[in-house]
Order: structure tokens, then sequence, then C-alpha cells
């Protein structure tokens, strides 16, 4: 067996830092679409600048909104992918066989309903589901604070 020479030796460090980035880009990617990194808490409460104290992703950090439409505890959306609704609101969902579970500061009931347009978990806050707006580009903005649409205080 023939030794490596210490060229190989970078090269073969090279590919797994290489490969451990892949790994980790691929976590971070999972976890864009609003729903929580493992062991990670799906909502959060955090100041949102001037607005005081609201609800955010735990896995991004952006502000989530209510639909004014919604009923508590009825189970579903009133916000779909029928009307484009879904588009520029979209659902903060967990995978299948999650439960979203609340960070420090959220007092509310965390759970989740069925959507009938895509099948998907969105996560609910006091029986209403929760949404993002795609309006908002960075942690910290509320721009979804609309007629109809609100951010959650805790």
């Amino acid at each position: 067996m023939a030794l490596r020479s210490g060229m190989e030796d970078q090269v073969i460090h090279r590919i797994r830092l290489l490969a451990g980035a892949l790994v980790l880009a691929a976590g971070l990617a999972a976890c864009s679409n609003g729903s929580a990194p493992a062991g990670g808490p799906t909502i959060l409460a955090q100041t949102v600048g001037t607005n005081g104290t609201l609800l955010v992703a735990g896995s991004n950090g952006m502000t989530v909104y209510a639909f004014d439409k919604d009923v508590a505890n009825n189970g579903t959306s009133a916000c779909t992918a029928t009307d484009d609704c879904i588009a520029t609101w979209p659902a903060l969902t967990v995978p299948t066989g999650t439960t979203p579970t609340a960070g420090a500061g959220v007092t509310g009931k965390i759970g989740t309903i069925t959507r009938a347009d895509s099948g998907a978990l969105q996560v609910t806050y006091n029986g209403v589901p929760l949404y993002f707006y795609s309006g908002d580009q960075a942690v910290g903005d509320s721009n979804g604070i609309y007629t109809d649409w609100n951010a959650i205080k805790p």
C-alpha cells in the first residue's frame, strides 16, 4: 500500500469540507420553506421593528401573520391557491408527522391544519392558520400588516 502525498491529503481534506458544506446547505434549504429545524421551535416571540413583540418563524425569523377571514378552530384556511392568495401569503408549514413547537414567550396554543389545496400541514396559533408575507424580505420586516392581515402578538 502506497503512502499518500501531502497534496493528496489536502485534496481529500477539501473534498470532505465541500461535502460537509453541501450537507449543511441542504439542511438549511430544507428549513427555508417555513418549517422549523430539527429540535428548534416552530414559532418564537421576538421584537419586530417598532411593532413590539410579535410571532416569527423559528426557521428563518420572519414575521408570521393571521388572515381575518380565517375562522379559529374550523380546520381550514380561507387563503387558497384558487384565488392566488397563497402565492402572496405562503403558509407556515411543518413536515408531515411533525408536531410544531413554541419558543420562549409564546403563550398561545400551537397546532396544525391540513391544507385542502396542497395537503401540507399548516401551523396554527390559537386555532388560526399562520402565513408569511411575500413582500417581507428580511428578518424584522412586517410589511404584511394590511387590511384583513395582522401580525400576531404572543
